[in-house]
């Protein structure tokens, strides 16, 4: 029998082996409160830190977002109140003691903001106003109020990059070339070929597949979007902009919210002319041009002002969205405390680890398509991060799910019923024993699984995958020249990695849990 004692170093924030094959003739000899593991031959005694006496984890001499565990909710799929099918604040409020039961410090709410869903909710139309769905203001406050009576902090989810094209702000922008709005956006007059079709400002494929400008008839000029075409992108390059955004920051850091996850904050700075992007895929008029909008030429001036003119003035958190950055050097600039921009980005390694073409670089890589990997390598990436740059301060947010990517028993584990439990307590003491603030997403501490293989490419809703659908679906059509093509290992892909599998409905909005009379409108899997 092979017995390992991990103990709680309180200096670097993690876990390391004291003992192997130590005698214990039981639990009381432990010098510590102990989590205990067993499968087949192995027993894990994680040694945890003493209980503090506070009522809450926060230390007063200690950044407080250092010491937090964070858990992510995505509310619309998380818990339904009212029996229509959808979660809502209220059905948040009604779980603060059980969230506050699970250990967690903070509760990180995807967006509430008003908005028509084109892309769960990152494409918002109001930054001061909850969309109806959830609830009202009031409602929010209530949720804050009881966060905080708990001790626990509440983090919101705030996208700065690109609005909704049903905001305000879109709305006067494209309305006239004159309009004082119009350059809140990225507008560009149409390209024409020699035989005079129109063409997109330059050959730029936006994330989600397709081109990333759409034509705009009343203006007859093309908008940016990154991401769905129904999320124009903002032009940064706009103080008028920036200071809107600053606005909508202290609206709710005001309000009494305790700090933000920034989303794609990493591309809101465009390279400088909007040049096209060098071929990579001869077969297409559209090429990937992650490195003309990720880490932009003046990305760091931006997030230097907005910590001088909002973070700073406020005890607040910040963690940003760092996608398409491979680099360490690139991401501990947003992170190192002497550049005073964020307390910590997520760097994906560890999620593009199966990625389709990941042995290109960052701009290489396809999200949905998936890869064999090898432990070494996820060893490999573990040993680089949570050693990088300690001396400096650089510090990790560490994630094994969240809302863009699917359950992690599922994806790096076994999900078998012989071996779900065991892969999933596996990975839970992977992720919790690493130094860096922990991010846990619903139904995670569940040990959820993917939805059913059973379920076809038509049972993925998510834009991401119909995207990605049809674009590998008429690719494969034109190069074989026939309709019945072969989409096995899309289906595989989705399988492991869609975005579906996060956003479906919670096993907390069954009836079992909620004791209401309608059942969730999102798919709810049947293995947790």
């Amino acid at each position: 029998m092979l017995i390992v004692l991990l103990a709680y170093e309180r200096s670097s924030q993690s876990y390391i082996p004291l003992q192997r094959n130590s005698k214990f003739s039981g639990m009381k000899e432990l010098p510590c409160p102990t989590v205990y593991i067993e499968h087949d031959s192995t027993i894990l005694l994680v040694c945890q830190p003493a209980p503090t006496t506070m009522t809450s984890a926060f230390s007063p001499t200690r950044a407080w977002w250092k010491s937090a565990v964070i858990y992510q909710i995505y509310p619309i799929s998380f818990f339904d109140s009212n029996g229509d099918g959808l979660g809502d604040l209220p059905g948040i409020y009604q779980k603060l003691d059980y969230i506050k039961a699970l250990g967690a410090d903070v509760i990180w709410l995807c967006p509430i903001y008003k908005s028509p869903l084109a892309d769960m909710g990152y494409d918002i139309s109001d930054y001061q106003s909850i969309d109806p769905r959830y609830g009202t203001l009031e409602d929010w406050d209530r949720l804050l109020a009881g966060v905080h009576e708990r001790g626990m902090k509440l983090l919101m989810d705030f996208v700065a990059n690109h609005t909704s094209d049903e905001h305000e702000w879109f709305k006067e922008s494209r309305s006239s070339k004159t309009h004082p709005k119009r350059d809140w956006y990225i507008w560009r007059p149409p390209r024409y070929d020699e035989n005079g079709q129109r063409h997109p400002p330059n050959n730029w494929k936006s994330i989600f597949q397709g081109p990333a400008w759409e034509y705009d008839e009343t203006t007859e000029e093309y908008f940016l979007h990154l991401f769905v075409k129904e999320q124009p992108d903002l032009n940064w390059e706009n103080t008028a902009v920036r200071n809107a955004i600053w606005d909508t920051m202290r609206f709710w850091l005001d309000r009494g919210c305790d700090g933000f996850r920034l989303d794609a904050i990493n591309m809101i700075s465009k390279a400088h002319g909007l040049p096209n992007a060098a071929v990579t895929d001869p077969g297409s008029e559209l090429q990937p041009a992650a490195l003309l909008y990720v880490n932009g030429p003046r990305v760091h001036e931006y997030l230097r002002e907005m910590n001088q003119k909002v973070l700073s003035c406020y005890d607040a958190m910040t963690v940003g969205e760092t996608s398409v950055t491979h680099n360490p050097d690139d991401i501990a600039a947003y992170v190192l405390p002497e550049n005073k921009e964020l307390n910590m980005v997520f760097q994906f390694q560890v999620m593009d680890i199966d990625a389709g073409g990941v042995e290109g670089g960052a701009e290489a890589v396809i999200p949905l398509a998936y890869r064999e990997w090898k432990l070494l390598e996820l060893k490999t990436i573990t040993e680089r991060w949570q050693l990088f740059k300690r001396e400096q301060g650089y510090w990790n947010a560490l994630f094994l799910e969240n809302h863009d990517h699917s359950r992690s028993v599922s994806r790096y584990g076994n999900d078998t019923l012989q071996w779900r439990a065991a892969s999933a307590k596996l990975l839970a003491l992977y992720h919790t024993t690493q130094a860096g603030t922990l991010y846990v997403y619903q139904g995670q501490e569940l040990g959820m699984a993917n939805f059913s293989k059973t379920w076809d490419l038509t049972e993925y809703k998510d834009v991401a995958t119909i995207n990605f659908r049809k674009q590998e679906l008429e690719k494969r059509q034109k190069a074989q020249g026939k309709i019945d093509v072969d989409m096995s290992d899309v289906l595989e892909g989705f399988q492991r990695k869609a975005r579906d599998h996060e956003i479906l409905g919670c096993v907390l909005m069954t009836t079992m849990c909620t004791g209401g009379t309608r059942r969730p409108k999102m798919k709810t899997p049947t293995v947790y």
